[in-house]
């Protein structure tokens, strides 16, 4: 059971963001943050501190990819997640949502090590983690063209991390990038902007839901 006082946080900072997400998600998402402290005095997987967490550590770990959540549709199914590192805002946003396949792309050793045990711990079905770099992953047939969703936070986006995530996604699957970035600067060929959201109120990152052009080969 985690901390009554690491509960009564979350929950905190979930009614100032308008959120009422249901009390054992409250739960298994203190659970995922206690497991994130104990790993991370081991391994460097976040700046913020995790012994009595801020306001902004509670907000970027955990409200931000459960106010994600809200996005994800009912055909939504592989979900592909891109240098996984801490966890977020992979599996807060999996815990949040519809049960849909997760795949955590971590190609550090020792974060993907910690990414396998926070899924035991919180016990995930149809959650994988592949300890592999993305332009590999997005190289194979399991992944190529097949997932809806791809979500990124903290990666540098540089032009072969656009042309993996392009190559992962189906035709009119959709890119979730959390990012503080200017987005319309930043968007590559490829890809057009769908929405951007403000996850938290008076905080500065934002999510942008990307989408593949569509070409007119593709239209027809």
């Amino acid at each position: 059971m985690p901390a009554a006082g690491l509960v009564a946080l979350i929950e905190r900072r979930f009614t100032f963001a308008g959120l009422t997400p249901p009390r054992e998600l409250h739960d298994a998402l203190a659970t995922y943050l206690e497991l994130l402290a104990r790993w991370n005095k081991r391994i460097n997987l976040t700046a913020f501190a995790l012994d009595d967490p801020s306001d902004d550590a509670i907000d970027r770990l955990i409200v931000e990819p459960v106010s994600m959540a809200r996005f994800v549709g009912p055909s939504d199914g592989l979900t592909i997640d891109v240098g996984s590192g801490a966890g977020s805002p992979a599996l807060p946003f999996r815990l949040a949502s519809a049960k849909f396949h997760l795949v955590l792309v971590e190609s550090r050793v020792r974060k993907a090590a910690f990414l396998r045990e926070a899924v035991r711990e919180l016990a995930l079905e149809g959650v994988v983690v592949e300890n592999e770099r993305l332009e590999k992953i997005a190289t194979q047939n399991a992944f190529a063209g097949r997932a809806d969703i791809v979500t990124m936070r903290a990666v540098r986006a540089d032009e072969g991390v656009w042309r993996a995530v392009r190559t992962l996604l189906r035709p009119r699957g959709r890119f979730f990038w959390l990012t503080t970035e200017q987005i319309r600067a930043k968007v590559q060929p490829g890809f057009e902007i769908d929405a951007v959201e403000m996850l938290v109120p008076s905080r500065a990152s934002q999510l942008a839901i990307l989408r593949p052009s569509v070409t007119e080969a593709e239209s027809l």
